[in-house]
């Protein structure tokens, strides 16, 4: 059994305004995130299924052509392999779920 305190985790910025503390599991990697004001999401897919939390702010997602206005308590999921994108409107805080294992986020 292994237990964490997030604000223990090492934060690191994966793209640029996105800086997040990773949790690597066996089967799911678990991050969060502090998102700058403005940062954008570059449109991008990935076979991992992901479901994103919006603790904090307000933040656009874009879902295989869809727009979505998210705000704190909103959630996303991601299909495996659908192309999204998104951009912070203020300052927002995410947990990002994601299955499997984000072996590019060790």
């Amino acid at each position: 059994m292994v237990y964490l305190k997030v604000s223990d985790l090492p934060a690191r910025e994966q793209m640029p305004g996105f800086h997040g503390r990773f949790i690597h599991a066996d089967r799911v990697t678990i991050v969060h995130w502090d998102v700058d004001a403005g940062a954008n999401l570059p449109e991008h897919s990935h076979p991992h299924e992901q479901v994103s939390n919006l603790i904090e702010g307000v933040f656009n997602m874009t879902i295989d052509g869809t727009e979505n206005h998210l705000t704190a308590g909103s959630v996303a999921v991601v299909p495996s392999n659908a192309i999204h994108s998104g951009r912070a409107v203020t300052a927002c805080r995410f947990i990002d779920v994601f299955q499997p294992v984000r072996e590019d986020y060790r």
